[in-house]
């Protein structure tokens, strides 16, 4: 028997006549973690929508060999008949749901077509054991918990449909440090019982400590697959990887950049969260912008950078606001995502799908909705050519493939 138990050969998948990937390889042996690296778009959560049927056969050229056998999954179920589940980076929880529910949704124990509430609640309760949430109340709604124990019920599901080769698509992207150790020794402890696991993650630091092997894709090709003992695991090598080329310095140096006058000034600026107007978020925060300066956030998760950039743009977020904001030393009064707008304020949210984008419309529409009335439009009317020109410009700027 074959020491591999996943083969994905010359997998070709295309969309609106782009290459997402292109005749990409991949060999996975039983009982690693494999990590799959590479910049964003470069195709790796593709390839793994190819393999766990979320694109059917039929809409990619080549094979998958799973245990020794040819696959054509046609769905998501087919996938997961043989042992193969993925978690995908937005959690596929429902959130008024029980955690006992959750962990059964579309797997549910039942006899003669009735749910077995008992057995439920029992073997939820057995599965989060092995991932370490022994103690929780299987009874409470999962939007009661954090998204650390969130990512944890999601493991959990996974075991309960009996996974022989977990997927693991960005698990720690959204965890903070001591829930994302947590995360990364349940894999080890997993990898110890015979699973198989493959994650996807932008935390080189990550990958280097739990992967046996990295696979790095780049332009929707494989490049190469690195191997712990055997290979340089280094993050400077992952990058050059995934890069193409020596990165002798990370973070270059920026020149002729000079810095200037303050354009951008936020004083004694408190806000009060926007279900409890008893709770301050923010106290008292001063902070100073100077034209081509970059100023950086820091803090831990919950500190409130979020908030303060949220409230900041329009008032997005609080009540009782109070301080003062000035650009280009005048008072501007920000009292909606309008006016930020009208004084030339962009935000680009942590939460793409629910603040950032229209997931239904054009890509030509999401860059330029913003900028419509003011900069692609006379009297109301929508300069479509203009429209059609700038968005094509930065779509190729940004390097957006389509």
């Amino acid at each position: 028997m074959s020491e591999y138990i996943l083969e994905m050969n010359h997998i070709t998948k295309e969309f609106s006549g782009v290459k997402a990937l292109d005749d990409v390889n991949l060999k996975v042996r039983k009982g690693e973690i494999m990590a799959i690296c590479g910049e964003n778009g470069a195709g790796k959560s593709t390839l793994m929508n190819v393999l766990s049927g979320v694109y059917p056969y039929g809409e990619y050229t080549g094979d998958i060999v799973y245990n020794g056998e040819v696959c054509k999954f046609h769905n998501i179920r087919q996938s997961e008949e043989k042992g193969i589940v993925i978690i995908h980076q937005e959690l596929a929880l429902s959130p008024f749901l029980s955690v006992a529910e959750n962990v059964f949704i579309g797997n549910e124990r039942q006899k003669n077509g009735v749910i077995d509430w008992t057995e439920t609640r029992k073997q939820a309760k057995n599965l989060l054991s092995r991932v370490g949430l022994g103690d929780e109340n299987v009874n409470v709604p999962v939007n009661a918990l954090g998204v650390g124990k969130q990512q944890l019920i999601e493991i959990a599901k996974a075991l309960g449909k009996k996974a022989d080769l977990l997927i693991l698509d960005e698990p720690t992207a959204a965890l903070n440090d001591q829930e994302s150790a947590q995360l990364l020794e349940l894999m080890l402890q997993l990898k110890a019982e015979g699973l198989t696991c493959i994650i996807i993650s932008h935390k080189l630091n990550e990958i280097s400590y739990v992967a046996d092997s990295i696979t790095i894709i780049r332009d929707g090709r494989t490049i190469e697959t690195l191997h712990k003992g055997v290979d340089d695991f280094s993050e400077e090598r992952i990058i050059k990887g995934m890069v193409g080329r020596e990165l002798t310095n990370r973070y270059p140096k920026r020149e002729n950049c000079p810095i200037g006058d303050v354009i951008f000034a936020v004083k004694n600026w408190n806000v009060y969260h926007p279900d409890d107007g008893d709770r301050q978020v923010l106290k008292n925060i001063n902070i100073q912008v100077r034209a081509g300066e970059v100023v950086g956030l820091a803090g831990l998760m919950g500190a409130g950078r979020t908030e303060l950039a949220m409230s900041l743009f329009g008032q997005s977020y609080g009540q009782k606001i109070t301080g003062e904001i000035l650009i280009n030393g005048k008072p501007a009064n920000l009292k909606s995502v309008k006016d930020a707008v009208n004084h030339k304020l962009a935000y680009v949210s942590e939460d793409r799908k629910t603040y950032g984008l229209v997931l239904i419309d054009s890509i030509k529409f999401n860059m330029t909705l913003s900028a419509l009335r003011n900069f692609f439009s006379k009297k109301g009317v929508v300069d479509q050519t203009k429209e059609n020109v700038e968005s094509e410009e930065y779509r190729r700027r940004i390097n957006v493939k389509t």
